[in-house]
């Protein structure tokens, strides 16, 4: 019996991702930032249509098969459709732009890891911009003029009973990298967007390419409805204020009064009940519903696990009926409280 499956990763900048001389040139209309990909990302025919319409920065496709007799996977390969897929940057000034190909590096593609009930593939891909971007860097020769490398690193593990699992097992820290399992569906997303940390080390040895992969920051995907929600916020009439939180401080309290609600624009938060870490959530992530609908009072306590920024949204700016919706997917406190010993003190 022959399996076959199929996981991508699309690599796009959101507007909050970037900061500093970088961001002024995005604002003047000299690049442009991307809208999110889609929730759903069916088939790699999909994916190049929406490179043709300049969606995302780059792809890694990575599809692999096996065979498998009598419960063992006895052969396995990867599919011809495996490697990058690179868009291209255009650049605007007042009337004119031009599009610069990007320079597109080969994919490292190491032999598959056999075993009895399982393989798993491992790919890299990635490349650099075409347009220049001269700067001082802290290692030899200590100034740049080739933009940074970007990269992904997918591995795809297979089964003999036909499942499949993916993992984002390495990426540049810069842009935003979006990863979809087997089934096509939004899987996982990396936590963190580190310009700063890109800009000056993405290159030469420190990276696939040289002596070393960057492991990723991954969190969970969120739910569809969760970005629905955090989408119509960023784009309100009354636009968010955006607050910047560093690793290990306290975004709320437990028992504190709050009426705003936050989106998780970059970074990973912690969500704690008496000191349980109840989960970790990532970008898109809506966080402190459970106040506006329930009387005002935080119901867990909030934490940096690195630096973040928020979207600080006021009550009457979000829909509350989709909201409450949302709540009753996000009983974190109440399932730990569900799962404490009889005659066990409640939070």
């Amino acid at each position: 019996m022959k399996h076959q499956s199929t996981v991508k990763s699309v690599s796009w900048i959101p507007s909050e991702s970037v900061s500093g001389s970088l961001r002024r040139g995005f604002d003047v209309g000299l690049a442009h930032y991307d809208a999110p990909p889609p929730d759903d990302l069916p088939s790699v025919a999909e994916l190049h249509r929406l490179c043709a319409q300049d969606r995302f920065r780059f792809a890694n496709v990575l599809t692999g098969w096996v065979d498998v007799e009598e419960g063992r996977v006895v052969s396995a390969g990867r599919g011809e459709d495996s490697g990058l897929v690179m868009g291209s940057t255009t650049v605007r000034v007042a009337q004119l732009e031009a599009t610069f190909r990007a320079y597109s590096l080969p994919a490292l593609q190491p032999e598959p890891e056999l075993g009895a009930g399982s393989v798993r593939f491992v790919q890299t891909v990635g490349g650099r911009t075409g347009v220049p971007l001269p700067r001082p860097v802290p290692h030899p020769p200590f100034v740049q003029w080739q933009a940074p490398i970007v990269w992904t690193t997918l591995a795809l593990t297979m089964y003999a009973d036909g499942r499949a699992e993916v993992e984002l097992a390495g990426a540049s820290a810069f842009p935003r990298h979006w990863v979809y399992g087997p089934d096509g569906k939004l899987a996982l997303k990396s936590g963190v967007t580190a310009q700063s940390t890109w800009v000056t080390h993405s290159f030469g040895a420190r990276t696939p390419w040289g002596r070393q992969d960057s492991p990723a920051v991954v969190t969970a995907a969120e739910s569809e409805l969760e970005r629905q929600l955090s989408r119509d916020i960023m784009r309100a009439s009354r636009k968010p204020a955006v607050r910047t939180v560093p690793a290990g401080a306290t975004v709320t309290r437990r028992g504190e009064r709050g009426d705003e609600l936050f989106v998780l624009l970059d970074g990973v938060v912690a969500a704690e009940l008496d000191g349980e870490r109840l989960a970790e959530l990532g970008p898109g992530a809506v966080l402190g519903e459970r106040a506006l609908l329930e009387g005002g009072v935080r119901t867990a306590t909030l934490v940096a696990v690195t630096p973040v920024r928020l979207a600080v949204a006021p009550a009457e700016a979000v829909d509350l009926e989709r909201l409450q919706v949302l709540a009753g997917l996000h009983r974190r406190e109440d399932d730990v409280k569900s799962a404490a010993p009889e005659g066990a003190p409640g939070p």
